[in-house]
């Protein structure tokens, strides 16, 4: 298959875009109920390694759509990745007492 650029380029644009907002729920009803029991914490760091590693790629190879769509996903994964390790914080001091 021989596409021009544009539409490899819109291709991925379309991608990102998709797979960034699926992920906003997710996020939006973390920060709001601050409940992250449901979320594994292993997976979480590794899912928010890869998508910086995602980014750092993207950025090598600089390709607008991987650093757009990766940043984003980055700064939200990494937001809730921060509540979960509070959340976790908190537990383990709550039980110790």
């Amino acid at each position: 298959m021989n596409l021009e650029p544009y539409y490899i380029e819109t291709i991925g644009y379309c991608a990102a875009f998709l797979t960034t907002v699926a992920f906003l729920p997710q996020a939006i009803q973390s920060w709001r109920s601050r409940d992250l029991s449901g979320i594994s914490l292993g997976m979480y760091s590794l899912f928010t390694i890869g998508v910086g590693l995602w980014l750092i790629y993207g950025l090598i190879i600089e390709k607008w759509p991987l650093i757009l769509a990766n940043a984003l996903t980055f700064t939200l994964a990494l937001s809730i990745l921060i509540l979960k390790l509070r959340h976790t914080h908190q537990r383990i001091n709550t039980e110790s007492k």
